[in-house]
């Protein structure tokens, strides 16, 4: 490309210009390097999943009367879906306090499409998601909790799809407070803990309430936790596998939407 100057002579156009695959990529790897470099931040982040490992499961144990291993195999997958709920959640404060010191608003003037800003953060969850997964099934194994490989696998990818919308979603919310950090706790933790409690992730919902039981037929979460326990106990083709997949979808789509205009719309 070349631009035409006043005297009418041409000189090459070295204005970079904005392709949003390069830039998701390099937001991506940019997100990422934080997380190399300090990966004891992941171990750290699993306390809270560990906490609840390892005083939760001992009273359903007790209270179900059912062996370790088969309590294991229903509570485990809510653990992993638990993983995401608070990681990825939370990860839009990260992007508030960009805002806040002013660093945000010079990546918005970088040669990048805005749409990689977003897209990039979201697909960084990915990586805490599968290593912290993968060291809790790692960390229940020895107790009697089964490992499905090609469920794992899938029950992984599952969840990044999953880990991208809910993070979305945290960023968009980030992007709407901006630097009102109180309001972005408020809405998040409003949020989180209903998700939690009327996923079935902790404690069986069949016994519950009849409106409890309904309002989870319409919370992803719940979806996306029976598919794991489907998933994780190898039962491919159960058909709460589907519904989690569309639920973990229609999340992510919902999520880099509103995310991506949300980031459009930044300035």
């Amino acid at each position: 490309m070349t631009t035409t100057t006043a005297e009418g002579q041409t000189r090459p156009d070295t204005a970079v210009r904005a392709n949003p695959a390069r830039d998701t990529w390099n937001v991506l790897t940019r997100e990422l390097k934080p997380v190399i470099r300090d990966p004891f931040t992941l171990i750290f982040s699993l306390v809270q999943p560990l906490v609840f490992l390892g005083l939760f499961a001992p009273l359903l144990i007790g209270s179900s009367g059912q062996p370790v291993g088969e309590t294991l195999q229903w509570f485990v997958p809510g653990v992993l879906v638990m993983i995401v709920l608070f990681g990825t959640g939370a990860t839009g404060s990260n992007l508030q306090y960009e805002m806040m010191t002013g660093s945000h608003e010079r990546t918005l003037v970088a040669p990048l499409a805005r749409s990689s800003l977003l897209v990039g953060r979201a697909l960084k969850e990915i990586a805490p998601i599968v290593v912290q997964a993968l060291i809790i099934v790692l960390i229940a194994w020895p107790f009697g909790f089964t490992i499905n490989v090609p469920g794992l696998i899938i029950g992984l990818a599952l969840l990044a799809v999953f880990g991208v919308g809910l993070g979305s979603l945290s960023y968009t919310l980030a992007l709407k407070t901006k630097d009102r950090e109180w309001l972005f706790w408020g809405v998040q933790q409003t949020l989180i803990f209903p998700l939690l409690i009327l996923s079935g992730m902790l404690l069986p919902l069949d016994d519950g309430p009849a409106w409890m039981r309904a309002v989870a037929t319409v919370n992803p979460v719940n979806w996306v936790v029976q598919a794991e326990r489907a998933l994780l106990t190898g039962d491919l083709g159960a058909i709460t596998v589907l519904w989690g997949w569309v639920a973990a979808l229609v999340l992510a789509a919902l999520g880099l939407w509103a995310g991506i205009r949300a980031m459009r719309r930044s300035s």
